[in-house]
């Protein structure tokens, strides 16, 4: 991938146009942004080329913000949270090949994300792209669907792993006291006040964050290394008559029943495992307005972030896997957290301990993580009146300089979520589900836009796939259009579906997402019109090749752009 383009550096003192840009953009491509009060840095310039004035302290580099993000995935945590359905819909085969199956259209989404971001690194990120590459007349609907689906994904995040989180704590507390049963409204309150910390740590200037989530992923990364070393070094499998490791064929050979479906649809129901698990990379693209050389580090970030957790997440897989004892008691112990149980049945009471503490710990950062980057996209889609009362969830505080009344839009949200709880195991698991879908749709949509309708009119940014692009957008594509309906699948059916055994995703992603489309219907096609540009520049007027400024406020959005398209994507 080639570093930062020479042609972005404003050395000569005159401005680029947005044609001479490696960016695609919404404006068209005469357009010069301009400030005569203030000279452009690089990253300024391709802001502004995108329609944006830079709001944040660029204070993220290319470790603090893959720290960010591989924060937010989280690997240790999610797999805890999630063990329920990796392992419990197929067992150990879909944690081992399983894992790697779907890693190839994971993957193929990352590195075409990644190729988005580097020719469009605003906060808006995916939103944004997929006003910028609809057809004529379609941008602001592009925009309007992937923004709110990635929005729902991002305002469920925290909740989900800070349930997980919750639920290990009090998972901790009943292993070393057998005569404790966590319950629900305990679950709640924990989670609750875990949100309510995270919400003031997200409130910080830009640099304490950045502090802090560099910390976290240090740490996420020594949990996650020390956890796939202990456990096989510690486990007691022997004590139990059991050899030290299951055999590789029954490991890879065995494919659990754990649900009504023939075995082949149970593999690729324990991808929610995988795909919630691996759903954080996007954090970079929403955080490319606080990182310096934004158009190169923030793609690397996020294709390192996915491969990353790929590796590192299919040793976790490999490590539990061949040493897991009983399936169905890890799924079915009252504890009722299948991680903590399946510890339990493989270490001493100390090691199980200090395993928890790691994992309780390093899901704290997660969630953090998320709550930072559901932050950054709110304020982004606020700052183009998505939401009711959107001037409020767009200011910047002026002491931290970060969107502080976003961070609190979404807790109080996520709050809401999570009495979920209270509808018990199988509800809450919608969230997780909501998490993958929601996301899945939001990261695809614009490169399935840029793959079919755009191909190599788009204009790519320094760092990009070349001509791999088509391809590994249109594996990611069809990924994507196999696993949606896949998630939707309950694990039971016939007589054994009931309410309590229902898969819940369809109806609590489905429902908004159906009146957020009624909504656009009734509504917001009339004033909706995409991003809106927030900075000046100039006009370039092709008739006798004069410039003329004007300046404008967001009605030059994105159905404007999309119908300058074919000018603003040539090369």
């Amino acid at each position: 991938m080639a570093d930062r383009n020479l042609s972005i550096v404003s050395g000569s003192g005159r401005h680029r146009s947005v044609a001479e840009e490696p960016v695609t953009s919404v404006l068209p491509k005469g357009d010069i942004p301009y400030d005569a009060d203030h000279e452009f840095t690089a990253d300024e310039e391709v802001l502004a080329a995108l329609g944006y004035k830079s709001e944040f302290k660029r204070e993220f580099s290319l470790w603090t913000t893959f720290s960010v993000s591989f924060a937010v995935l989280g690997l240790l945590p999610s797999f805890a949270s999630t063990l329920y359905y990796g392992m419990g819909y197929a067992g150990t085969a879909g944690m081992t090949w399983g894992w790697l199956i779907a890693m190839v259209g994971i993957q193929s989404v990352a590195s075409s994300m990644a190729e988005l971001c580097s020719s469009m690194p605003t906060s808006g990120g995916l939103y944004y792209a997929a006003s910028a590459l609809a057809p004529p007349g379609w941008g602001p609907l592009a925009a309007w669907i992937t923004g709110w689906s990635n929005w729902f994904a991002q305002v469920t995040g925290a909740p989900s792993v800070n349930y997980g989180t919750a639920a290990m704590i009090l998972a901790a507390a009943s292993i070393n006291n057998p005569d404790y049963t966590p319950q629900n409204y305990q679950i709640f309150l924990v989670t609750v006040l875990i949100m309510l910390i995270h919400g003031c740590m997200a409130s910080v200037p830009t640099k304490w964050i950045a502090q802090i989530n560099s910390a976290g992923s240090t740490f996420n990364i020594f949990a996650l290394i020390v956890v796939i070393i202990l456990i096989p070094a510690g486990t007691n499998r022997e004590d139990r008559g059991l050899p030290k490791f299951s055999s590789s064929s029954d490991v890879w050979g065995t494919i659990y029943a754990g649900i009504d479906f023939p075995p082949g649809v149970s593999i690729l129901m324990s991808f929610v495992g995988v795909i919630w698990t691996m759903s954080g990379y996007d954090s970079p693209f929403h955080l490319s307005e606080e990182c310096s050389n934004a158009n190169v580090a923030s793609p690397r970030a996020i294709f390192l972030t996915s491969a990353t957790g790929g590796t590192f997440g299919w040793f976790l897989q490999l490590v539990v896997a061949y040493t897991v004892v009983d399936i169905d008691a890890a799924l079915n112990d009252p504890i009722g957290q299948p991680y903590a149980a399946y510890l339990t049945q493989v270490l001493p009471l100390r090691m199980v301990n200090a395993v928890l503490a790691l994992t309780i710990i390093a899901g704290f950062f997660m969630g953090q993580g998320c709550m930072i980057a559901a932050s950054r996209v709110t304020f982004a889609y606020a700052r183009d009146g998505c939401f009711p009362l959107s001037k409020y969830w767009s200011r910047v505080n002026k002491y931290t300089l970060t969107p502080v009344n976003a961070v609190w839009y979404n807790n109080v949200i996520g709050i809401i979520t999570l009495l979920l709880i209270f509808g018990g195991e199988l509800t809450v698991g919608a969230l997780f589900s909501i998490g993958g879908i929601a996301a899945f749709v939001a990261f695809t949509t614009p490169i399935f836009i840029k793959t079919a309708f755009v191909g190599r009119n788009f204009k790519p940014g320094p760092w990009n796939l070349g001509r791999a692009s088509p391809i590994i957008g249109s594996i990611a594509s069809a990924f994507v259009a196999l696993m949606i309906p896949i998630l939707c699948l309950p694990s039971s059916t016939g007589s054994d579906l009931t309410p309590a055994t229902m898969n819940w995703t369809c109806l609590v992603y489905g429902g908004p997402m159906f009146g957020v489309l009624i909504w656009w219907l009734v509504s917001a096609r009339k004033w909706f019109k995409g991003p809106r540009v927030n900075i000046q520049h100039r006009a370039f007027q092709e008739g006798d090749g004069s410039f003329d400024e004007k300046a404008v406020n967001g009605d030059g959005g994105s159905e404007s752009g999309s119908q300058e398209q074919s000018k603003s994507l040539s090369p």
